[in-house]
């Protein structure tokens, strides 16, 4: 039953992600063609505009890895995997820092970016995500001027039960915990002034 909640979960988040692909590009298409005609292009609204759906797209690529559904065999390389990261990091106060070169799994990424998700919670005013791997226990590390951590909230990632403060701002945490379990991972924190860093065994 666990393991079909997880499933269910990730079902849902690729369905909507899906859904929402094909109206954003669409968007993206119409202003290429409003910029081509020479209708306002260059325009401070159509460069709003234009921004807005960049960044729309980005995030629903990310999160599309990260809350939907992951087969085993598929692998996802290094290049596909910046890329994504620099996209949505574009205009934020958060740089990545992804250092390993092989291709990955796309379940351990999903984790990788549950977890992201996870440490960029605790950086407010910015900083610097690394993740880094020895082949097998996956390690990332936020660091930044401010530190802000929500102790019941990473308290979610030691357990697979719903804990109360779980807001929609928050899902990450509950999505990483019983996926990793399901996965037969453990996850481990641990903070120091100025940085955190989460372990993905």
């Amino acid at each position: 039953m666990f393991d079909d909640s997880a499933k269910l979960a990730t079902l849902v988040g690729s369905r909507l992600c899906h859904d929402l692909v094909s109206p954003i590009g669409a968007i993206r298409n119409g202003l290429e063609l409003v910029a081509l005609s020479g209708a306002g292009g260059g325009s401070e609204e159509m460069t709003l505009i234009e921004d807005s759906c960049a960044s729309a797209a980005a995030r629903i690529a990310f999160f599309r890895i990260a809350f939907g559904s992951a087969k085993g065999e598929q692998m996802i390389g290094r290049r596909e995997i910046t890329k994504l990261l620099a996209e949505y990091c574009r205009g934020g106060r958060i740089m990545p820092d992804w250092q390993p070169a092989d291709d990955t799994p796309r379940p351990t990424v999903q984790l990788v970016l549950l977890g992201w998700l996870c440490c960029e919670s605790a950086l407010p005013q910015g900083g610097t995500i690394t993740i880094s791997t020895d082949g097998t226990t996956w390690r990332l590390s936020a660091a930044g001027p401010r530190l802000q951590l929500e102790p019941d909230v990473w308290a979610q990632l030691s357990t697979t039960a719903l804990a109360q403060v779980i807001t929609p701002a928050r899902v990450q945490f509950a999505c990483l915990s019983m996926l990793a379990a399901v996965a037969g991972r453990q996850l481990e924190v641990a903070d120091q002034p100025g940085a955190v860093t989460l372990l993905i065994r």
